[in-house]
């Protein structure tokens, strides 16, 4: 017998027994009612989304979603500390269930991973100091934009950066991005309009405001792919909870306004 079909025959009990395992680990539902408890990847430094309170306990409008589910479930919760860069990483390598966390709606991310139907929205933006005239991409040139590492706005401005001659400073996190804005190492951000609102009371003296839009996402529950239980049961319980108003009423109370009408609608 040869190398070749010995090796190759070799294989089939190992490829046999990875037939099996797959039904069992595309049963995340499952696994989570059995251990009692859900893994949400959720980012505690970008307010009023994900923050610590006064006691040091998660709150936020993406924290209060979470533990609504989570309780709907019937299980318990545990965060999974994350930044832009990590959250999809985390469900990729089981570190993480889900992902609670401003994740917008994209096609590269769609590749990876599954997304619900949308439970909030997002303004990305162009932020910056009042003094500094800045209306569109073009004005940008010459200037630099601070934004987070693997974020959609870092996604969306790189391969811009060089046609229209501005440079992109990158932060690991939401919290640094909006410290070197609030103390004049940054003039220009590339975030949400939530985020611009939070430098503006922060330091009112540097009178930052939104300059253009760049994209309104949809922001949704990210999980791993396959996971069709799973996500039919995320969608079930968004759709609930947008008819019944409390997902609106949770984004309401922490940024101010009302979700989008259409998203209301799709209850």
């Amino acid at each position: 017998m040869s190398i070749t079909r010995r090796g190759a025959l070799a294989a089939i009990p190992a490829l046999g027994a990875l037939a099996l395992a797959r039904p069992a680990l595309a049963n995340q539902l499952e696994a989570i009612r059995r251990a009692g408890r859900i893994r949400v990847a959720t980012d505690l430094a970008i307010p009023p989304s994900g923050m610590m309170d006064g006691q040091m306990r998660p709150t936020g409008s993406d924290v209060e979603v979470a533990q609504a589910l989570a309780r709907d479930l019937g299980v318990t919760l545990e965060f999974i500390p994350t930044v832009g860069a990590t959250r999809i990483p985390n469900i990729q390598t089981d570190r993480a269930d889900i992902i609670i966390s401003t994740l917008s709606v994209t096609p590269e991310r769609a590749r990876v991973i599954q997304f619900s139907r949308p439970y909030a929205a997002l303004a990305s933006v162009v932020g910056g100091r009042r003094d500094v005239a800045v209306r569109d991409l073009a004005g940008l040139r010459g200037r630099t934009v601070a934004t987070v590492r693997g974020t959609t706005q870092d996604t969306e401005l790189t391969p811009l950066a060089n046609e229209h001659g501005f440079r992109i400073q990158r932060f690991d996190d939401d919290a640094t991005m909006v410290t070197a804005a609030v103390t004049g190492q940054a003039e220009l951000v590339a975030t949400s309009a939530t985020i611009v609102g939070q430098i503006a009371q922060r330091a009112p003296q540097r009178g930052f405001e939104p300059k253009f839009t760049l994209r309104n996402f949809d922001l949704a529950i990210g999980l791993r792919q396959g996971e069709t239980q799973l996500l039919e049961w995320v969608n079930a319980w968004i759709e609930t909870n947008v008819a019944n108003g409390r997902l609106n009423e949770i984004y309401k109370r922490f940024h101010g306004v009302d979700l989008p009408e259409n998203l209301r609608g799709r209850g």
